[in-house]
């Protein structure tokens, strides 16, 4: 009989990349994938850590796995297990601790640890590698969007992030194996791709001079040309990769959709060196302008970090009015949580709760109008729509889809229409909060 695995992610776009390679790998061995309730022989949690709050849920999720089935391997895996150690190795709950590094290895891992029957946590490969560990998918819990990942790793070292610590240096995947496992995913039906990673912007820094030159346009160009994808989207991008060579270079392949999210955490020049942001806000806002030079009316989102250590309410306007007067459709605000092990957090002037909640309403009403403000503007214009879900909708039936802006759009159910159909529709108007309706054209 096989044995029964289950597996939940916490945390980012990768980590959920990794979990269904991860999956995919246990498939393979003969293991079984059940839900994650009671029942199982193995729990495996993929951990995050980017917040204190992060790493709560990532205990909790590893204490309620033990408690499911004591007699289950729990296996703990992530930026989580991989910054916090130790504290899991005394934790009585976790029987085997998977470097970041070593997920690729998840079958091996587990055969290891039943081999010596291990009575405490054993811990296969926390160090950080200098190569890409490969992983891929040929199917995901997704339809019709697939997300692939194509870079791990982060030089950054922004003051109040913990990420280059749990995931290392940047390291690149190589275009052709990206390639291949996008060519896999087009044969079975996916029709648009998401480029993500850790830093994506820093893709194929990291390779060597004597390489072919590979960069992130260069990566998407290659994927531009695969039969079968329709759509290409990129994951978070930082200012600087926003060049008029880039541009230009993007806005001549019809299947990157005119969506970027751009980093920005605060739109106060003192903050953002006190951040450690390699831009200026000046910066960011041509940066802004650039992309809706080639592309008339884009989606921009962005992140945004209130309540920074020595943010005044001075800084907090600043970031707030030039917030403001980029026009973003959707604004991700965080308030800032103190992580041990960073710079930003023996940083004096820490705010109080109180402030930061106050400051992240402000940004979230804001955030409320802008997101408004950009889906009224859709309203007469045809759209183009991959349909991804059946869903009721007031009573009636309806697919629901995202347009190329990843805007929400329902179309009433017909016999003709299907999950993953790519069809153009008339926005008339909303059919609820966030979501548009509209004729098919």
């Amino acid at each position: 009989m096989s044995k029964k695995v289950a597996l939940h992610n916490l945390g980012c776009k990768v980590n959920a990349y990794e979990v269904e390679a991860m999956q995919q790998l246990l498939e393979q061995a003969g293991y079984e994938i059940v839900p994650f309730q009671e029942g199982a022989d193995v729990y495996l949690i993929n951990t995050c850590t980017v917040t204190n709050i992060a790493d709560r849920k990532s205990r909790q999720m590893l204490h309620k796995a033990k408690k499911m089935n004591p007699e289950a391997i729990v296996v703990a895996t992530g930026c989580y297990a991989q910054t916090d150690t130790e504290k899991l190795k005394a934790d009585t709950s976790v029987d085997l601790i998977l470097g970041n590094n070593q997920k690729n290895r998840i079958v091996e891992a587990l055969a290891e640890y039943e081999k010596e029957h291990a009575k405490k946590a054993c811990v296969i490969e926390i160090n950080k590698t200098k190569e890409y560990e490969e992983l891929s998918i040929d199917h995901t819990a997704e339809h019709v969007r697939a997300y692939i990942k194509v870079q791990d790793g982060c030089n950054q070292f922004c003051t109040y992030c913990i990420i280059p610590y749990a995931r290392g240096r940047v390291r690149s995947r190589k275009i052709q194996e990206i390639l291949e496992e996008v060519k896999a995913l087009a044969a079975k039906g996916y029709r648009e791709v998401v480029l993500t990673g850790i830093h994506l912007s820093s893709y194929g820094i990291d390779f060597k001079e004597a390489e072919e030159r590979q960069t992130l346009l260069s990566l998407i160009q290659a994927v531009h040309s695969v039969e079968g994808i329709e759509r290409i989207r990129l994951g978070s991008l930082e200012p600087r990769i926003i060049t008029r060579e880039f541009m230009e270079g993007i806005s001549g392949l019809s299947k990157v959709c005119p969506h970027f999210h751009l980093s920005l955490q605060s739109g106060c020049q003192k903050t953002l060196e006190n951040m450690n942001r390699r831009y200026t806000a000046e910066e960011y806002a041509q940066k802004c302008s650039l992309i809706r030079e080639y592309y008339p009316a884009p989606a921009l989102t962005t992140d945004v970090i209130v309540g920074f250590p020595m943010e005044s309410e001075a800084d907090f306007e600043e970031s707030f009015e030039f917030v403001k007067n980029i026009h973003f459709y959707e604004t991700h605000i965080f308030k800032y949580s103190r992580r041990q092990g960073t710079k930003a957090a023996a940083m004096e002037g820490q705010i109080t709760e109180a402030v930061k909640a106050a400051r992240s309403e402000k940004m979230l009403e804001l955030n409320r109008q802008r997101s408004l403000e950009y889906e009224e503007s859709m309203i007469g214009k045809n759209l183009e729509i991959l349909l991804e879900e059946e869903v009721e909708l007031q009573g009636k039936a309806y697919y629901l889809g995202h347009s190329r802006e990843y805007v929400k759009v329902a179309v009433e159910k017909t016999e003709s229409l299907k999950v993953n159909n790519l069809l153009t529709v008339k926005i008339t108007g909303f059919t609820e909060e966030h979501i548009l309706g509209g004729e098919l054209v």
